[in-house]
């Protein structure tokens, strides 16, 4: 068992990940939770598994997703009662979990620093948030999608696999509980052959080991129990209704989505900057590089397939549901904005070496990175802060058109409520975490800037 100090240095070392983490419970505790059609339709599949032993809606239609979310929280009504609070706090335990997990595989694939402040991007954007208290099967996908990316990403890396099996045993509850971890594969794969496994068999035989788990279990549900059948896979409902005629969808849906509800412009703005920067000193920052062009190359799939459902299809769900369809992005934004501050810090130390003009332009590029990062957390946060007080959220696809996703929130809190100080609370928590993990930069930074000033005046 660990003693005092080895507890104590245990939370001294990962106080910032703590702080994200208390910092969003807290929070949630005081948003939503949020109800709409999609709501009531998955409780009622929920109640299916406890009344017939499948998802059954309205007492004869089996539901058309993927069953595992279903179960898991049939089983967690089984232990605490049937009802959508209970089913919400499960949803905000998996939400929680997946800010562990962005900052897992942050540290991972980038460094510390990226992980610390791609969880506090993610885990205060209002998208995250607000899905995460809602009673939604989308916040566990994106929970076993995101470890299957990390446990495959530790496989790789150690040469494990077995734990690349299990990483397929995970994605397999991934895929299981909604089809759009299928855009896990992505990364995953690119990762695969980056890292370049020793020979063409040994490749074959971990892919066929991590294959096997999501197409037996796919099998099992959809042949034997359901008798839906394999193809039922692409018969969702979401690709056979059109929009109102009255509705005539515009490209620029998903980029509207994300500017004004999903991201904002900070958040955007830093991972713009954060991949320009990438590239124009692309030979020192080569090792962020790689993983920056993979979160670029699945944001662009994923962004566009949404795109091209919605606009060139005039499909419904599609369109109204951007909040929903590109949510498996989010993680990867918070990546490449999170990254930006790594980077920024470089930018400050390389400019030493740099003469007046060039240590300006270095020293300049870096501040905004900072800003934008800095701003992007505190922008979110007074978002959240003022959804949290309507009772009404309607997340608009086109700017001038009164058409998206709707959610309801039954308890929404004014500035005088307890639980607005319990959310300034979690704020500062969060907070305080930012100020812990840069403790040591703003010291080192300050230095930087004497001796720049120093020199600038010599």
């Amino acid at each position: 068992m660990l003693g005092k100090v080895e507890i104590k240095e245990t939370v001294i070392e990962n106080y910032p990940l703590l702080s994200v983490l208390i910092g969003f419970v807290l929070v949630s505790l005081s948003i939503g939770p949020y109800q709409n059609g999609d709501t009531a339709w998955e409780l009622d599949a929920v109640s299916g598994i406890m009344n017939y032993g499948l998802p059954y809606t309205n007492g004869f239609y089996l539901m058309d997703q993927p069953p595992l979310g279903f179960y898991i929280q049939a089983v967690n009504f089984q232990l605490f009662g049937l009802s959508i609070n209970n089913g919400t706090f499960l949803v905000t335990v998996f939400g929680l979990g997946c800010i562990a997990l962005v900052y897992g595989i942050g540290r991972t694939v980038y460094n510390k620093t990226t992980g610390f402040f791609a969880a506090l991007l993610f885990a205060f954007s209002p998208w995250h948030l607000i899905l995460s208290r809602t009673f939604l099967i989308d916040v566990l996908c994106l929970f076993f999608s995101l470890f299957s990316l990390l446990v495959a990403v530790m496989a790789m890396h150690r040469r494990s696999l077995k734990l690349f099996v299990a990483s397929g045993f995970i994605f397999a509850a991934a895929f299981n509980t909604k089809l759009y971890a299928v855009f896990t594969l992505i990364p995953l794969i690119l990762y695969f052959f980056y890292i370049r496994p020793v020979n063409v068999k040994r490749s074959v035989i971990w892919i066929a080991a991590f294959a096997l788990p999501v197409l037996l279990f796919s099998f099992l549900w959809y042949q034997t129990i359901s008798g839906l059948g394999m193809t039922s896979i692409t018969g969702h409902a979401d690709f056979l209704v059109n929009n109102p005629v009255s509705i005539v969808p515009s490209y620029f849906f998903v980029p509207n989505f994300l500017a004004t509800y999903g991201l904002g412009w900070f958040f955007i703005d830093a991972a713009i900057l954060s991949l320009l920067v990438g590239l124009i000193w692309r030979r020192f920052f080569g090792k962020f590089l790689f993983f920056d062009l993979v979160c670029l190359s699945v944001i662009l799939l994923i962004l566009g397939i949404d795109t091209y459902l919605g606009a060139a299809l005039n499909l419904k769900a599609p369109y109204l549901n951007a909040i929903k369809y590109d949510y498996h992005t989010l993680p990867l934004f918070s990546f490449l904005a999170a990254s930006l501050v790594t980077k920024s810090l470089s930018l400050f130390s390389i400019s030493k070496a740099k003469k007046r003009a060039s240590k300006i332009a270095f020293t300049l590029m870096a501040s905004a990175g900072l800003v934008l990062v800095a701003s992007a957390v505190f922008y979110n946060m007074d978002y959240l802060n003022l959804f949290s007080t309507w009772n009404y959220l309607i997340f608009r696809v086109e700017p001038n058109v009164n058409f998206g996703y709707s959610l309801f929130n039954s308890a929404p809190i004014d500035t005088d409520s307890p639980l607005m100080a319990v959310q300034y609370l979690g704020f500062a928590i969060a907070t305080s975490g930012l100020v812990w993990a840069g403790r040591r930069k703003i010291g080192w930074l300050r230095e930087v800037i004497r001796r720049q000033s120093q020199g600038s005046v010599m």
